[in-house]
């Protein structure tokens, strides 16, 4: 049976997965109710989970060190009693060879290499590079779907990335390149970071030695 998650560790996760977003945001991310969503980050934040900062005309919250040790506490208990442990896992598995090819995707997007220099950037004046590219990112996208599903089955909130992936790569083939690696758009990239940051945060790995 498919595990719904509770709003108080929905909104808590949303800081999570987004790395920084306003309280909208943090709504939109799991369609959860304004009212509740900024009911909850308030508590947290009296909890020391997350903090809210201002910069450059812009505001958003973010995780403390102990929100995000209450996170992975909150995930690990739901993860049990999803009982799907074992199959996130291996989903997890299987993320990350597509995982390395994403990555590269994105390096090739930015980079185009030439005999002179092997960091020159793309500008994007070769189709049948930027071609490559986009036909890279469309293996991904097939390969994505069968993982998400499988990740649904077992917790509802993993629902979604499939098609925002999907959505993002028919923007990119319509010429909007921006939606490859962007961050201010649900880009490829964007819809990828918040999956792998989602996968390592529910099994309680470290990014950095889980890369």
């Amino acid at each position: 049976m498919t595990h719904d998650s509770p709003p108080r560790l929905l909104v808590l996760h949303a800081v999570r997965v987004t790395g920084f977003a306003d309280t909208p945001a943090i709504a939109r991310r799991y369609a959860l109710d304004a009212a509740t969503t900024t009911e909850v980050l308030h508590d947290a934040e009296a909890r020391g989970w997350v903090e809210h900062t201002a910069f450059a005309g812009t505001g958003g919250w973010s995780l403390t060190e102990a929100g995000r040790a209450e996170n992975e506490r909150q995930l690990a208990a739901e993860l049990t009693r999803a009982g799907g442990a074992e199959e996130v896992r291996d989903v997890y598995r299987a993320f990350l060879p597509l995982n390395a090819l994403l990555l590269q995707a994105c390096t090739d997007w930015q980079l185009r290499p030439t005999a002179g220099d092997r960091l020159a950037v793309n500008d994007h004046s070769d189709p049948t590079w930027d071609a490559g590219v986009l036909h890279e990112l469309a293996c991904v996208d097939r390969a994505l779907t069968p993982l998400v599903d499988r990740l649904g089955r077992v917790l509802t909130r993993f629902r979604g990335y499939d098609t925002r992936f999907t959505a993002a790569l028919a923007h990119a083939r319509a010429g909007e390149g921006a939606w490859v690696d962007h961050t201010d758009v649900d880009s490829c990239h964007r819809v990828w970071f918040e999956l792998h940051e989602d996968l390592i945060a529910t099994l309680g790995l470290n990014r950095h030695e889980h890369p």
